[in-house]
């Protein structure tokens, strides 16, 4: 595709502007060839016609793609010209804030002018072992790539740093020398990397120099060469500088400073050591305040000056030598300040006694008259005479000003020389890497000698540069098998032929120095003469003639010939020389014994820079010749052999380049000045180095990258099976011209602008591919949306419609309301004129109609009479008539009916022949029957209830009939009582009269107290109201008391919650920090002690001549040495207590003694106990004698009874005391003793707790012998008989006394005691249990009541129901009650089947405990034996020891038992073959028979060795995951057994009875414990280092680089610093790698049978790394943080959490370890824009620090052109927002972190007499026992 078709409308161009350097503008329309304009719109909105170069007719640059702006190397970038490198740059450096930039082999710094935190160890350490262009651009990843080539390539290296002052080469060079001194190390003791950082404070106080762009610029330049040994670790380095401008020294500009070094002794001048110094402020001293700047900002000269000592003395500096440097430094001050007056124009003097150079005379040690006769004249000598020569003012101020640089200038040169020195190493280097500090390219307004041979210097360098460049290009495209075609490129040969070819400008130079009279105006026209027309790139100004111009391959540089010939000689005084050499300070000769400068007699001042040459360790003498020959060398002369030695060693070096570029000249930090950025790029060749790649083909794909890329653009049946060929057919179709792209063996090499092309062909397809899902989903949200807005217009006219329909319903309301009303109203007036008027005609009617009905009733009385008469005649003649017409009637019927039954008759006859009517007959009959009988039914039915009635009707009536005879019977009775009362009456009537009148007066009198009562009750109430309102405030204010006491009591709870809960987290972070710290120790002594194993080996190696066959040595010292190295033991959930450590030589005997002592105690004390019971038994039996001689026979036993409660209960009593006493004793001993004679692993402590197991043991076997006695005596008391009663407690006071003989009566009674304290436990349980069945039985009848309501409740309402209602609810009732059974039976039959389970594996375990009872038990004698033998005492059994579970061994055996157990056993065949843990249950059988025997060198040497072969074997074969795997779970089984088996209480709650009879009984070894426990710490930090070592290489790869989810994200276009690959090739690890690893770790850690809290912590430190090594490389890698690429971690983190939860493995902690790198990953998918994005990405990333999140958000970059960049006001919103989190600074995690492990005590169910040891450990020669 032609260049010109790209110029399209809407491409992105750059054009020239005078103030940005570059501008962006945007195509209004397409170019057409031949087009004169072009039409732009800029970015600021205007529109521009852009006119064309008629002649060249180029058009502007292209822009890339917005994709790949911000890219990690600028090669590439599609369109490499000048705007894309600075745009690229610009962009990195403002709004991602990364300062450094890939391009191709060079690295482009820009200064930021702020500290980053991007040079921590963290970081340095993530950078180690990385490829260069796998992580972000770094000066860390050049000082690597360095680093790695020398141990890969074994050729020396070069890192060269250049650059302005004030960009920054120092900074980087020192960062450089860093990286190399932490990641190789010294290979001795003298920790060389740190003389070696230890130099950069030194060369910085005395070459460093504040100037008006730098406030620490390096004024010299200088080559460190690092060495290393074959090994690759630091042992010594060396230095070489050149050029230091010495001028600095007498004379600085504004604003600048002299060297560090004098602002921080004038700092320092008040130190008492620096009295004699006579020092004070800069400002009293001429060379120092010349600047006017005294002081830096930020910068305290008095630290630095402490800095600078502290550095002299690691590099060995005696304090007497610094002293001596700073006397020679502060004489140059007092120098300095020495002043001159004229005495002629000819001659001067010094005043008398002058002060400054009486100073500089005493701290000198020369002869103050001297000095000030030198000081203003001058020896001249000719060939014949010599004489001296009085000097002016101003060559005396110039000879004054020369004699102070020249002393520093030695001064300096033996510092460096001293600090090689220190540097040096005696070990033969093998190999070094050089770091080059030196100057950038140099213009300024006036250009003089320093300048030109700084410029020459660069010139030098940059050919270089430009034939590496050249070299690498042309080996790739051989290495491709791309056809090399010669590509221009600029060679600055012909400039410096021009400097140093012979009569060159160098050569004139020195050859004008020689003539006697040259000055720099005769040198100027020699060069002009020389060289003007005759060479293209020398010119001469056209208004000077003191000047010349030389075309540098940077830029056009006009030189100042004046001083150019002074600066070059750079001569003293001789007689100055002689003087300070004759000095009496030691030191100050010292610096002039190797001056190889010429001392020249014409020439009295001296300026510039000196370049300094490599000065061997040991001064040289040579001959006197020599020496003069050698003092007619230049500067130049010197300078141009410094530097052709140095291009010498760098083209021996493969060589690594870092520019340093200068961003403004106001030290603003993160600040663009795109006119001083363009200006240091032309000039350091990072152009060059882009014209060249941009000249051939700069862009450069591997197949599967360019396939995996442009996927998009290839059809299917396009894409082939072989990934070349598909690219070679697809680029065939969519590039034409076939010069623009080449096919290499692994790459596709593309011409600038190809890529870009092809970009915009995928972002079209793309684009279309976007418009049309745009389209589709546009229309379906339109449509939806249509659909909404109709849905919602239809509710809305519903609403509407309905609010008109209910306005005009209420108007129709209204309308009718008031037409009722008035109907209403007017029917109420019109009804009350008509009540008015109807009442009216009824008062007239009534009148009326009551006449007429007189008349009327009158007249049918009449009426009525006539009647009666009539109807009793009318009677009369009626019956008569109905009587005769009835029998004639009746006489007609009968007549008639005779008839019709003699006719009905006939036809029955005749159809009674037929069967037909017969079966009619029949049929009509069974009805009638059934009829019939149903109405007989009925009937009787009806009689029944008619009866029923006629019953209760008899009974009421003989009721009603005896109740009214009663009611007669009590009114006769009355009547009779009413007239015997009616006499009363009378008297009763005046008694009436009589209480009236008392009625009265109590009626009056009530009145008044009613009265009275009102009044008090009313005062009363006025008085109860007040107390109510006292009483309602006083309550008031109680209330808010008590609120307020709440209130405090919450806040004061809810704070002592929250300090509880801080100080337990923080008890717990101090105990995990403990344990860190505890276990790091471990860690640095387990390599301290390796370290010291090794030396060993390699002096016993030196020094003994090895012999055939295999030594052992004894290994007993250092193995009690690791022993007992730390004393305490770390418990599970306890601090770890801090113990001294102390040699087992002293610690061993000191422990015996005071256990020997505490033992002989506590014997003592059991005797005179022994001996007080006895006494005790004796008068007990006196008394029990007396008493039963005195006291009657029947009452014998009663009496000894009685005698023996009371004596239980003394011996209760006395047991509560004892216990009591007991208890006191031991808070005694934990509260007051010291913490070494009570610790748990104390003698004292152990003495003591092995006495108390004693006695518990005793004390147990006393109570089954007296539980024995009882039963026996009860049972012997069931069988005697009465009469024998005397015999018998005759017999029982006999064996009372033999047992009281034997001292074991008080055991009897304690052994009764806890029997009755047993059965009042068991009684108080079962009273407990009773209480609680009571109030269970009490809540089910008070949930039965509860039931039996609701049911009525629901009775009631169904009653209420209609009948079918009635039944579907009584049928839901039954059926929920029914379930609610059916689901009360499941559960308890669950319950039952759980007890029933349980039940059966109780009666397992009871009847193996029968089955050892039965055993060990002899027969039970019966009672009816007893009933006939004779009484004898009772004879208790006791059980016989049991030895089984132990293993024998001889003596002899140990070494052979270590061997075939540890040294040779395979991990594989014992995990795979044999019960886990088998070696360690081995040896801690072996340790249980040596503690049986009792033999103390047995148990320690067998220990001693197990330990040191687990060592040894962990040594040997430590980075085989397997074997450490395997021991460390048998040496926490070893552990776990000694632990177990221990016979303490806190270790025994788990075992068997069986277990607890093979506990230790002899030897504590808690001290071994501890020993186990420290190598169990070991050797899981050595499994860590393995896990790690192994995961290491996979993470990155499978976690960020592969594609687990293949096609979401695209491959980036990327640079000549290749990055890994994302696409999966051969041999590269994926996400499947990383879980087929950690199934091998878990299973393997299964079969060895580690315990499963340890496997969690391993599981969580591994899930640590993984997520701390993926979080760590995508905060450094740009090409990693995109929205596709969040995806694939997300998933594969959602990967890791599914294995977790296949191994139930969820509850262990690592997926919180994880949840950094799941924020992380989210963070790249969340949007990034608003402010509320803002807050949520807050309140989301709580596990990640601020400053991971801002540079998250910094890296983010869009892989496709449709994701948008992040901000930088969104960036400084987060920022803003997480300001006061309190987190830490770091970047970086540490993945080198291991977390605390700690081993939880997990016993074994393994019973040991049932392991059997197989035969393939060849352990035939022990025993089981």
């Amino acid at each position: 595709m032609a260049a010109s078709e790209l110029y399209t409308k809407f491409a992105r161009v750059w054009i020239p502007d005078p103030e940005e350097v570059w501008k962006s503008a945007e195509l209004l329309k397409d170019y057409k060839p031949g087009d004169k304009v072009l039409l732009l719109h800029l970015e600021d909105g205007k529109d521009l016609e852009y006119r064309l170069d008629p002649k060249t007719k180029e058009l502007p640059h292209l822009r890339n793609p917005d994709i790949l702006v911000g890219e990690n190397d600028l090669t590439a970038l599609s369109y490499l010209h000048e705007p894309a490198v600075l745009h690229n740059l610009r962009v990195r450096f403002i709004d991602s804030k990364l300062i450094y930039t890939y391009c191709g082999i060079v690295l482009v710094a820009i200064n930021p002018y702020e500290q980053l935190p991007i040079y921590g160890e963290d970081i340095i350490n993530a950078y180690s072992g990385q490829n260069m262009g796998d992580m972000d651009p770094h000066i860390f990843a050049v000082a690597e790539e360095a680093y790695k080539q020398m141990a890969r390539d074994e050729r020396n290296q070069s890192i060269i740093v250049s650059g302005e002052s004030g960009a920054g080469k120092t900074v980087s060079a020192k960062y450089a020398m860093r990286y190399f001194a932490t990641v190789s190390g010294s290979a001795s003791e003298a920790n060389v990397e740190e003389k070696v950082l230890a130099s950069n404070p030194i060369m910085e106080s005395i070459g460093n120099a504040k100037t008006t762009r730098n406030d620490n610029s390096s004024r010299f330049g200088k080559y460190i060469e690092i060495g290393f040994d074959k090994r690759y670790r630091i042992i010594g380095a060396n230095m070489r500088t050149y050029l230091l401008e010495k001028s600095r020294v007498v004379f600085q500009a504004e604003e600048e400073r002299n060297y560090h070094i004098f602002y921080q002794l004038c700092a320092s001048a008040k130190l008492p050591e620096f009295n004699m110094l006579r020092l004070g402020n800069a400002n009293n001293f001429n060379y120092t305040k010349q600047g006017g700047s005294p002081m830096i900002e930020g910068v305290d000269d008095a630290k630095e000056m402490a800095h600078t000592r502290q550095a002299c003395t690691l590099l060995g500096i005696s304090d007497s030598y610094q002293m001596g440097i700073f006397r020679i430094l502060a004489g140059i001050l007092h120098l300095g300040n020495v002043g001159f007056t004229s005495r002629d124009s000819d001659s001067c003097t010094i005043p008398p006694k002058h002060e400054p150079l009486s100073i500089f005379c005493d701290l000198m040690g020369v002869d103050y008259d001297e000095m000030c006769h030198w000081l203003c004249h001058r020896k001249l000598a000719t060939a014949t005479e010599t004489y001296i020569k009085p000097i002016s003012k101003l060559q005396a101020t110039n000879a004054r000003d020369a004699l102070a640089k020249h002393i520093y200038a030695k001064l300096f040169n033996w510092i460096v020389d001293h600090v090689n020195q220190a540097l040096h190493s005696a070990v033969k280097q093998h190999s070094f890497i050089g770091v080059l500090d030196i100057y950038g390219f140099e213009t300024f307004e006036i250009n003089s000698f320093e300048q030109f041979c700084i410029n020459y210097a660069n010139e030098k360098l940059q050919q270089q540069f430009n034939m590496h460049v050249f070299k690498l290009e042309q080996e790739e495209y051989m290495k491709e098998q791309i056809p090399w075609t010669l590509i221009d490129f600029y060679d600055n040969q012909p400039c410096i032929n021009l400097i140093e070819s012979k009569l060159g400008i160098l050569d004139l130079l020195d050859e004008e120095c020689k003539m006697p009279k040259g000055t720099d105006d005769t040198w100027a026209q020699k060069l002009y003469n020389t060289h003007l027309n005759k060479c293209a790139l020398f010119e001469k100004p056209r208004l000077s003639n003191k000047a010349f111009i030389i075309q540098h391959f940077a830029d056009k540089v006009e030189y100042q010939c004046e001083g150019f010939l002074e600066k070059n000689k750079d001569t003293v005084f001789e007689e100055q020389i002689k003087v300070l050499k004759s000095s009496k300070f030691k030191m100050l000769p010292e610096l002039f014994q190797d001056d190889e400068k010429a001392i020249s007699p014409t020439s009295a001042t001296s300026s510039g820079r000196t370049p300094l040459t490599r000065t061997p360790s040991k001064p040289t003498k040579g001959r006197p010749g020599q020496m003069a020959k050698e003092h007619k060398k230049t500067v130049g002369h010197q300078f141009r052999n410094s530097l052709h030695l140095l291009m010498e060693t760098l083209n021996a070096t493969t060589p690594h380049y870092v520019r340093c570029i200068k961003p403004n000249d106001f030290k603003f930090p993160f600040t663009f000045d795109e006119k001083r950025a363009v200006q240091q790029l032309r000039a350091c060749g990072v152009l060059e180095t882009i014209r060249i790649s941009a000249a051939g083909f700069p862009s450069r794909w591997t197949y599967q990258e360019f396939f995996s890329r442009y996927r998009v653009l290839m059809k299917q049946k396009d894409v082939l099976s072989d990934r070349k060929q598909t690219c070679k057919n697809v680029l065939e179709k969519l590039i034409l011209d076939k010069d623009k792209y080449q096919f290499g063996k692994t790459k596709i090499f593309f011409r600038a602008g190809q890529v870009a092309y092809l970009e915009k062909l995928r972002a079209d397809k793309l684009r279309a591919a976007c418009i049309r899902i745009q389209k589709t989903i546009r229309g379906w949200l339109l449509r939806k949306k249509y659909l909404r807005m109709r849905k919602a217009a239809i509710t809305v006219q519903r609403y509407v419609r309905g609010h008109q329909a209910r306005c005009y319903a209420k108007f129709l309301r209204r309308t009718k309301a008031a037409t009722i009303i008035q109907k209403y109203w007017r029917m109420y007036t019109v009804r009350r004129r008509y009540k008015i008027r109807r009442t009216a005609t009824i008062v007239l009617q009534s009148y009326l109609r009551g006449y007429l009905a007189r008349n009327r009733y009158r007249k049918i009385l009449r009426e009525h009479k006539a009647v009666i008469i009539q109807k009793w005649v009318r009677g009369w003649l009626a019956r008569t008539y109905y009587k005769r017409s009835m029998h004639a009637i009746i006489y007609l019927q009968c007549c008639f009916r005779r008839m019709m039954a003699k006719r009905e008759l006939k036809k029955l006859k005749i159809e009674a022949r037929s069967v037909e009517r017969y079966k009619k007959l029949h049929i009509g009959m069974e009805n009638k029957i059934m009829q019939l009988q149903r109405k007989v039914d009925e009937q009787n039915k009806d009689y029944k209830c008619l009866m029923e009635k006629l019953t209760n009707l008899e009974g009421i009536y003989n009721t009603e009939t005896e109740k009214l005879r009663s009611d007669l019977e009590r009114l006769q009775l009355s009547e009779e009582e009413a007239r015997i009362a009616t006499g009363r009456v009378l008297s009763l009537q005046e008694e009436i009269a009589k209480l009236r009148k008392d009625l009265e007066q109590t009626q009056s009198e009530k009145k008044f107290i009613e009265e009275r009562a009102d009044r008090y009750k009313q005062e009363t109430e006025q008085l109860v109201s007040d107390l109510k309102e006292e009483n309602s405030l006083l309550k008031q204010e109680k209330e808010a008391l008590n609120h307020l006491i709440v209130e405090q009591a919450k806040e004061m709870t809810e704070t002592m919650e929250k300090k509880l809960v801080e100080e337990t987290k923080q008890l717990e972070l101090d105990l995990n920090d403990e344990r860190l710290r505890y276990q790091n120790l471990l860690n640095e002594f387990s390599r301290l002690e390796e370290r010291y194993d090794d030396l060993k080996e390699e002096m016993t190696l030196m020094v003994n001549v090895p012999k055939p066959g295999h030594k052992r040595t004894d290994s007993t010292h250092s193995s009690n040495e690791s022993e007992y190295t730390f004393s305490s033991e770390i418990a599970e959930t306890e601090d770890i207590p801090s113990r001294t450590e102390e040699p087992s030589e002293k610690k061993v005997p000191l422990d015996m003694s005071l256990f020997l002592k505490l033992q002989k105690r506590v014997t003592e004390l059991e005797q005179e106990k022994q001996v007080m019971q006895d006494e005790l038994d004796r008068k007990e039996e006196q008394v029990l004698r007396s008493k039963a001689k005195e006291e009657e026979r029947p009452q014998i036993r009663g009496a000894e009874l009685e005698y023996e409660s009371l004596k239980r209960q003394e011996l209760e009593s006395e047991n509560k005391k004892l216990k009591n006493e007991l208890n006191e004793l031991r808070k005694a001993l934990s509260e007051k003793s010291a913490p070494e004679m009570t610790a748990p692993g104390a003698p004292a402590y152990r003495v003591l707790m092995e006495q108390l197991t004693s006695v518990s043991e005793e004390l147990d076997v006393r109570k089954e012998e007296v539980l024995i006695l009882r039963s026996q005596l009860v049972s012997q008391k069931e069988a005697i008989q009465p009469k024998n009663t005397m015999t018998d407690s005759t017999i029982l006071l006999e064996d009372v006394q033999k047992m009281k003989d034997k001292g074991e009566i008080a055991q009897a009674y304690i052994g009764l005691k806890e029997t009755n304290r047993l059965l009042e436990s068991q009684l108080q349980s079962q009273k407990r249990s009773h209480e609680n069945e009571a109030e269970a039985l009490r809540g089910e009848i008070q949930s039965l009541k509860e039931e039996n309501n609701r049911q009525q409740q629901l009775l009631a309402q169904n009653l209420q129901l209609p009948p079918e209602a009635r039944i579907e609810a009584s049928l839901q009732h039954e059926i929920t009650r029914l379930t609610n059974e059916n689901l009360d039976l499941m559960e308890q039959l669950e319950k039952q089947d759980k007890t029933v389970r349980k039940l059966k594996k109780q009666l397992k375990v009871f009847a193996k405990k029968i089955g050892e009872l039965e055993v060990g038990q002899m027969e039970n004698i019966s009672p009816g034996q007893i009933i006939d033998e004779p009484i004898r005492p009772v004879n208790i059994p006791r059980k016989e020891k049991d030895f089984q579970g132990m293993l024998e061994y001889k003596k002899e055996d140990e070494q052979k038992l270590v061997k075939n157990l540890i040294l040779e056993l395979k991990p594989r065949g014992v995990a795979v073959n044999l019960i886990p843990g088998l070696p360690a249950y081995i040896l801690f059988m072996c340790v249980r028979h040596a503690d049986y025997l009792n033999d103390d060198q047995k148990v320690r040497s067998l220990l001693t060795s197990t330990i040191n072969s687990i060592k040894k074997v962990l040594k040997k074969r430590g980075d085989d995951f397997e074997t450490v795997s395997f021991w460390l779970s048998n040496t926490c089984r070893f552990l776990h057994c000694l632990k177990q088996y221990s016979g303490e209480e806190g270790f025994m709650k788990h075992n068997t009875s069986r277990q607890n009879e093979h506990c230790l009984t002899n030897f504590d070894l808690a001290e071994y414990r501890q020993v186990l426990s420290d190598l169990a710490i070991q050797i899981y930090q050595q499994l860590v280092r393995v896990l790690e070592n192994i995961l290491q290489p996979m993470i990155v790869s499978g976690m960020l680089e592969h594609e687990t989810i293949q096609g979401v994200s695209g491959v980036k276009p990327t640079g000549l610093r290749k990055r890994t690959s994302s696409i999966a090739d051969e041999g590269t690890y994926t996400l499947d790698s990383i879980l087929r690893q950690l199934n091998s770790f878990h299973s393997v850690m299964c079969q060895h049978g580690m315990d499963p809290e340890l496997i969690k912590q391993v599981v969580k430190q591994m899930f640590y790394i993984v997520g701390a090594v993926t979080l760590n490389n995508l905060l450094l890698r740009k090409d990693m943080c995109s929205w596709s690429k969040g995806m694939q971690i997300r998933y594969n983190v959602s990967q890791l959490e599914e294995w977790l939860r296949d191994k139930n493995l969820m509850n262990s902690g690592a997926k919180e370890t994880l949840e950094p790198l799941i924020q992380a990953a989210q963070l790249l998918q969340v949007k990034k824009k608003t402010d509320d994005d803002a807050e949520a990405i807050c309140s989301m990333c709580n596990a990640l620090t601020t400053a991971q999140i801002v540079k998250v958000l910094n890296l983010y970059t869009p892989v496709n052109e449709f994701e948008e960049r992040v901000s930088v006001s969104f960036i400084r919103t987060i920022q803003m927002r997480l300001r006061d989190r309190k987190d830490s600074p770091q970047l970086l995690m540490d993945a080198k972190h291991i977390f605390p492990v700690t081993f939880p005590f997990n016993p074994s169910s393994l019973a040991l007499e049932t392991i059997q040891i197989p035969a393939s450990l060849g352990l035939g020669f022990i025993s089981r026992v």
